[in-house]
């Protein structure tokens, strides 16, 4: 899991970053948990790009607790100084635990009073001067510490809240699905109750989850695969053809798979 850098756009970029997974007691809230540590030169920065995965975000950085909404494009963040953040990649049927409409918070970014969540999770990141603990002993002790204090909330997931879990999970993992009457077929329910759990545990539209999913898909190919047919990756994906594919990667990246996998190489060297 820890090499996995599908959504993210420049791999090469990036600080050192991990990514967890989840143990059982929060299996039904966490998708995974990530932590990035960075060090950067004074007067220096650097850009991390991402296309988010299409859910919310809890996040343990600096002085703060934030809870990240569904972002609606592709995102960045400028890292400069030395810092760390460790974040939960939420399920739908958590998000209900930190706000009841979701799509309001669409690109934005919420500071909620958690203290005891901030002061367990920092204390695990920033041992006392002097500790031997590595960087993956304060790692693993800072998602153990995000983990007790999820199982302290004693939160039981509704059978709605659990479907929109299964929604993602159908979405992100069955290619085949490009429309919303697949996905609701594969749930047994109507497209309009699918839409109505959508809205309501993620905050985007079905539409935009299953938009997002074969976004992140043809970056990665387009990425990893530097001589790959475009063509082909469009229609592997299940876009009706190259130009379909061009227009969604501007729409909502802001520039052509084409230009995408230059800038990427030039990165790379």
């Amino acid at each position: 899991m820890e090499d996995s850098f599908k959504g993210i756009l420049y791999p090469a970029r990036l600080p050192t970053f991990h990514r967890f997974p989840v143990p059982a007691p929060v299996a039904d809230l966490v998708q995974w948990f990530w932590i990035p540590e960075w060090n950067i030169e004074p007067g220096r920065s650097s850009r991390q790009h991402v296309i988010a995965y299409p859910t919310s975000n809890l996040v343990v950085q600096g002085d703060v607790v934030e809870f990240s909404g569904p972002t609606t494009r592709a995102a960045y963040r400028d890292l400069t100084g030395q810092g760390w953040a460790v974040g939960a990649l939420l399920r739908p049927a958590a998000v209900p635990l930190f706000t009841d409409n979701p799509g309001a918070l669409r690109d934005q970014e919420i500071v909620l009073a958690l203290a005891d969540l901030h002061g367990a999770v920092s204390a695990a990141m920033t041992p006392p001067s002097g500790d031997t603990h590595d960087g993956g002993a304060r790692r693993e002790g800072a998602v153990e510490a995000f983990v007790a204090w999820l199982v302290s909330l004693e939160f039981v997931a509704s059978e709605e809240a659990l479907l929109a879990n299964r929604m993602v999970d159908v979405i992100a993992s069955e290619p085949d699905v490009t429309r919303i009457e697949d996905v609701a077929a594969s749930l047994a329910i109507s497209p309009r109750t699918l839409q109505r759990i959508a809205g309501k545990y993620v905050g985007l539209s079905p539409s935009a989850l299953i938009r997002r999913r074969r976004l992140q898909d043809a970056a990665e190919r387009t990425r990893s695969g530097p001589t790959a047919d475009l063509a082909a990756i469009a229609v592997e994906l299940g876009y009706a053809d190259h130009a379909h594919l061009t227009n969604d990667f501007r729409k909502y990246l802001g520039f052509t798979p084409s230009s995408y996998r230059r800038s990427v190489e030039e990165k790379r060297g």
